[in-house]
């Protein structure tokens, strides 16, 4: 009997999953899959909280599906290498899956398809962690966009509500095989449950988000970065839901595309500045600095809470992130790549494309960044942003103790030190 496989990568969800609607609503014999990709987690720690995050859904994802008599199966390998596999042990006739737009997933997705088709097997691929594609919002010559506000313009100009409509895939679960594979414990897929837990996300808190979004202390947030990341909730119900109450919410969703579609067209960005001149920045890059800008202890209370607070959590405050962006790669001349990648590591959230787009708005290498004569004062920002110190104390337990540091460097002298820094380098362009 031929199966149809579909491949959850993105989009830990059964309901309003695109290809999961079209996979289960044009066959019979759908075999849910996931695979733990070696490329990607054998990089990452054992008791890595996004893994632990995964597992739980795919947990749930599980239970939901025994209860229409199918299971998900669950591997861990190279992908190709498991495709390879499938293909001997099953007659598969079709693979659905949802695009995904980074590097890696677009190269890891050409050589899965052309694989299928050496084993005459059909793929299809549908747009679902997107309102609109990489090539949907282009300007009228047709190159991509590189500053925000226009991008966002044709944006709001483009949509329409048709494109929220929700894809009912929870409605065909009865086309899933009649399976039961077994689902493996953390142990055995080389994971042990992280003490980091991902919260669960809420729009209510939203209600007063643009007066309140730039305040760490009130915890205004809504937390749905992480969920929107590995899809346990569908983008058209977070975009209905926020297109006339919260405008300003929407305009961080669509900095969200606007950052997806830089990456997809300049993907260069991963390793070089967006704006290639900013490559001749002389950074200093001094380890012992770094270290202590990572375990929050740079003497600036506004920097030690934020790290302090990621380190523990999984989660940074976005006004602080900004902040101790601007501090490690402004402040201490420190290559905004290794800020980077040390998000990388930490942030629940973590996304290539947000990431890399908001560190290079910070270094002031990016498109439509900051310049790089803009140098936040981190003083300032604690006396707009967390007068009373709510935050800061909250994550900077020893802050009147003597234990605390003093200032890693004067800010007046790392100001001047930054500019003329950028200055010289930009001047070799």
């Amino acid at each position: 009997m031929e199966v149809t496989f579909f491949w959850f990568r993105r989009d830990l969800r059964l309901s309003d999953n695109t290809a999961l609607f079209h996979a289960l609503s044009e066959n019979q014999h759908v075999i849910p899959l996931f695979i733990f990709d070696a490329n990607i987690i054998e990089e990452l720690p054992k008791d890595d909280a996004r893994i632990s995050f995964i597992y739980k859904q795919l947990h749930a994802i599980n239970e939901e599906l025994k209860k229409v008599e199918s299971s998900l199966l669950v591997l861990k390998g190279n992908p190709k290498e498991v495709w390879q596999q499938l293909f001997t042990e099953y007659p598969v006739k079709n693979i659905y899956f949802n695009k995904d737009y980074e590097p890696y997933a677009i190269t890891r997705d050409k050589e899965i398809t052309a694989l299928a088709k050496t084993n005459n097997v059909a793929v299809f691929s549908f747009k679902d962690q997107v309102i609109f594609e990489e090539n949907d919002i282009l300007k009228d010559d047709g190159s991509p966009y590189t500053i925000y506000t226009p991008y966002k313009n044709k944006w709001l100009k483009a949509f329409s509500s048709s494109l929220c409509e929700a894809k009912k895939s929870e409605n065909y679960l009865t086309n899933l095989a009649n399976k039961h594979f077994e689902f493996p414990s953390l142990a055995a897929l080389g994971f042990k449950l992280s003490s980091i837990k991902v919260k669960p996300y809420s729009l209510a808190n939203l209600k007063n988000y643009e007066a309140e979004r730039n305040f760490p202390a009130t915890d205004n947030t809504s937390y749905l970065s992480p969920h929107l990341r590995f899809g346990t909730v569908s983008i058209r119900n977070i975009v209905k839901n926020s297109l006339e109450k919260r405008p300003v919410f929407l305009s961080e969703l669509i900095w969200r595309a606007f950052f997806m579609q830089i990456l997809f067209h300049f993907p260069y960005v991963v390793n070089k500045s967006f704006k290639a001149k900013y490559d001749n920045i002389n950074w200093r890059n001094n380890k012992d600095e770094f270290a202590l800008w990572c375990e929050g202890k740079t003497g600036y209370p506004i920097v030690d809470a934020g790290m302090r607070q990621l380190n523990e959590t999984g989660y940074m405050h976005n006004r602080v992130r900004m902040v101790v962006a601007s501090f490690l790669c402004k402040h201490l001349l420190i290559d905004w790549r290794w800020g980077e990648a040390y998000f990388a590591k930490k942030l629940l959230d973590y996304d290539l494309a947000a990431n890399n787009g908001n560190w290079q708005w910070a270094a002031g290498t990016g498109c439509d960044a900051a310049p790089y004569f803009r140098v936040f004062n981190p003083y300032e920002q604690v006396k707009k942003f967390d007068p009373d110190l709510t935050y800061i104390t909250t994550w900077v337990k020893d802050l009147n103790e003597l234990t605390y540091p003093a200032p890693i460097v004067e800010h007046k002298f790392a100001r001047e030190r930054a500019i003329a820094t950028y200055k010289k380098g930009l001047e070799k362009a």
